[in-house]
């Protein structure tokens, strides 16, 4: 697969990651509370595995894509704008990937409600 598909199918495993802990943060009500405590943990823990994996993505990304000579230790005239387009194409493209999947979700849920409800 591309890297670009590649990223897409990461990126949609967090986004549903995220969702099912939301719907999960509903029922954390009726654990007792040092089940609750120990909840949020993994979830705070998953939350900043996920973001450090997509920072670490986009920056192996950028770099690869733009980065093409080492003669110094800064950046050429031609780098620096590369990366910095790419960085904002993949924000972009993470942003707009989290919103389908969302609008998606929201689509699968009233399905299943019109369905519950003998619509």
């Amino acid at each position: 697969a591309n890297p670009t598909t590649e990223f897409v199918i990461q990126r949609l495993r967090r986004v549903q990651t995220t969702t099912t802990a939301r719907r999960t943060m509903d029922g954390v009500q009726n654990l007792p509370a040092h089940l609750q405590g120990e909840f949020m943990k993994t979830i705070e823990q998953m939350q900043t595995k996920d973001s450090l994996t997509m920072y670490n993505t986009l920056v192996e990304r950028c770099f690869n894509n733009c980065v093409t000579s080492f003669r110094s230790k800064s950046l050429d005239k031609y780098e620096t704008p590369c990366i910095e387009n790419c960085a904002e194409r993949y924000v972009k493209m993470t942003q707009r990937v989290g919103l389908r999947f969302a609008e998606q979700q929201a689509m699968q849920q009233k399905r299943a409600a019109d369905l519950a409800a003998g619509k």
